[in-house]
């Protein structure tokens, strides 16, 4: 499955079932540069059995402030649309996927 990218308008289509990791992420931040790569391995491991969504908080000010956003990148695990997770800052592949298999 591809990563998806949301906005404030497609955002709770996008997590509306189902295990869902919200990236929360700008262009011009750092961090959210080098955990790009671990989500992409990540989509492909978790095929079907989860979704990956990024949101550009710059372009997206509605749904980072309704999560209370401050910091990123955050990512946020959603399951049937509720927020059930929470992880601020880079984290490595392995600790994303025992955090994700948790919900799963």
């Amino acid at each position: 499955m591809a990563i998806t990218h949301a906005t404030d308008e497609t955002f709770k289509n996008e997590i509306g079932s189902g295990v869902v990791l919200v990236d929360f992420w700008a262009p011009w931040c750092g961090p959210c540069k080098m955990i790009a790569p671990v989500l992409e391995e990540l989509d492909q491991e978790l095929g079907e059995k989860a979704k990956i969504v990024k949101v550009d908080v710059d372009e997206n000010p509605e749904t980072a402030g309704q999560f209370g956003i401050m910091s990123i990148p955050t990512l946020l695990v959603f399951k049937d649309g509720q927020p059930v997770d929470k992880v601020v800052g880079f984290s490595p592949k392995e600790a994303l996927s025992d955090l994700l298999a948790k919900h799963i």
